[in-house]
């Protein structure tokens, strides 16, 4: 793809060039490559994430060239830019009405889809559940066998290009109507309670030893988190504003797939 990554950089640069025929393939191939998993947004090696911004700009310009069409699927009519997965039996995805992925999307084997929305550029891995109403956004990563609990937001970024995407690593849960935005880490194997909301400014509190340990952006692997509040000045006077509580760790005796659902209940904390 080494030809493909210079056309789609010198396209980003200059726009008129996206009239070019090999241009265009170039873009549409690296959106095929995603569409079939063997390109992704961001990659790990040794436990370091590394985000691709030429293919988040392959998947921006993908946009302008492609033209709006309807979209018939039955009773059902659509009028997009971006046409919709097929073959998700040969994939073996399972795709519950009215789940909705789009093409440039990949869904490994064994994914199941509940009713749901997965937009362009994101990569879900085997096994993984994406619960009814949930929706993982443009370019996230969605490792194994996780589980997005009903109403779950993943949030999509695709400029600017250098803003990493969402991560959730293998093996995590996030329960029901949990936000994570702004290129937050989940950590492999950890588990987020009910209505967990996590951006790049909010306060991530370990609070499960004797001395609170804070971080931003990232959850370390293994947490069990809720949410929670702290006090914050303002001028006029002084309100509870919203952060995250790391209130201990999964065991590393449970069964990963037990764990999931038992380990908040370990901690006495509603899914």
């Amino acid at each position: 793809m080494t030809h493909h990554k210079q056309l789609i950089e010198s396209a980003w640069e200059d726009r008129e060039l996206l009239k070019q025929t090999e241009t265009r393939e170039a873009i549409c191939k690296a959106v095929d490559q995603l569409d079939k998993g063997l390109l992704r947004v961001a990659t790990q090696d040794s436990g370091q994430w590394t985000t691709h911004e030429w293919i988040k700009k392959a998947v921006i310009l993908y946009f302008p060239i492609r033209k709006m069409e309807i979209v018939e699927i039955g009773p059902f009519q659509f009028y997009d830019k971006i046409p919709l997965k097929t073959g998700y039996d040969k994939q073996g995805v399972r795709v519950v009405p009215h789940a909705i992925a789009r093409y440039g999307s990949y869904l490994a084997e064994g994914v199941i889809l509940m009713p749901s929305y997965v937009n362009i550029g994101a990569y879900i891995d085997t096994g993984t559940m994406v619960d009814t109403w949930a929706t993982v956004g443009s370019c996230a990563q969605i490792g194994k066998h996780c589980h997005l609990s009903g109403g779950v937001g993943i949030g999509g970024v695709l400029e600017p290009v250098q803003a990493a995407p969402v991560i959730i690593e293998d093996h995590c849960f996030l329960g029901s109507r949990c936000i994570v935005v702004e290129g937050v880490r989940i950590g492999r194997e950890a588990v987020l309670g009910a209505n967990v909301v996590l951006t790049a400014s909010t306060k991530i509190i370990d609070v499960s030893g004797e001395n609170p340990i804070e971080h931003r952006g990232y959850i370390p692997p293994r947490s069990v988190v809720i949410p929670g509040t702290i006090p914050k000045t303002f001028p006029s006077g002084v309100y509870q504003v919203p952060c995250a509580l790391i209130i201990g760790r999964r065991k590393p005796s449970t069964d990963l797939k037990t764990s999931l659902n038992q380990a908040l209940r370990e901690f006495d904390v509603p899914v």
